[in-house]
């Protein structure tokens, strides 16, 4: 990731809040992180122990590819008391968006309303190996996450949360406004302010500020309150 809810589902007191910055990196929101096969064997006990709430766990990427460590993280995140959810790497060149929202659902995607199930991430970025934006228009781009929105909400009732940059998101979808009032939104930006988010979202969800720390994989936040973060995995 990154370096390679939505308004009904949050908070009053997130609501009533200016929160276009989240104006330090140590913020009291719950503390997160993001994982995938690259980061190992990984202790969740500790990571409970050290103050972390949730975790987002690579699932899938393109339709080709299942990460080899999502089983035993989801349950050893499970079995430690995280919230949790996966995350799909989305690679639009290759297929459609409907085609990968089924390939993240089928392969450990989905939501419950159990209030431990977060739900899934798209992690839609700089292409790993070619053109930035995959060889796609900016519209062209827009109409891919919004397929891959629409089949994820379809089969859960939930819309996806979309993690990006805005730098990319500005590149590649031409700033669009389009997902801000489905799509929770979750920034990557490695420095001690969030900075600008993209157009539509009066500010962003969970923030990845960096890319290394104390704790295994990216370094998270949520914007709210333990309660907050609860609502969004429950969907109330």
């Amino acid at each position: 990731m990154f370096k390679s809810l939505l308004l009904l589902f949050l908070p009053a007191a997130i609501l009533a809040a200016p929160s276009l910055e989240l104006q330090e990196r140590q913020v009291s929101g719950p503390k997160g992180i993001d994982v995938s096969h690259f980061q190992g064997t990984i202790d969740w006990t500790s990571v409970a122990a050290n103050g972390i709430s949730f975790v987002f766990i690579k699932a899938t990427e393109g339709t080709t590819f299942l990460d080899p460590d999502f089983s035993s993280n989801y349950v050893g995140a499970t079995n430690a008391g995280l919230t949790r959810g996966g995350y799909h790497f989305a690679h639009p060149d290759s297929s459609s968006g409907a085609t990968q929202a089924d390939y993240f659902l089928a392969h450990g995607g989905g939501w419950t309303a159990d209030g431990i199930t977060l739900p899934g991430m798209l992690d839609i970025e700089y292409n790993p190996s070619g053109d930035e934006c995959y060889g796609l228009s900016a519209s062209a781009m827009v109409s891919w996450i919004q397929d891959f929105s629409d089949t994820y909400e379809s089969q859960t009732g939930r819309y996806p949360i979309i993690y990006t940059t805005t730098d990319w998101w500005t590149t590649c979808t031409g700033n669009s406004a389009a997902f801000a009032d489905d799509n929770p939104l979750f920034i990557a930006h490695y420095a001690t302010t969030i900075g600008t988010i993209p157009a539509g979202w009066p500010f962003a969800t969970f923030w990845q500020y960096a890319d290394s720390g104390a704790e295994p994989g990216d370094q998270d936040v949520f914007n709210g309150d333990a309660t907050g973060l609860e609502q969004i995995a429950r969907g109330s």
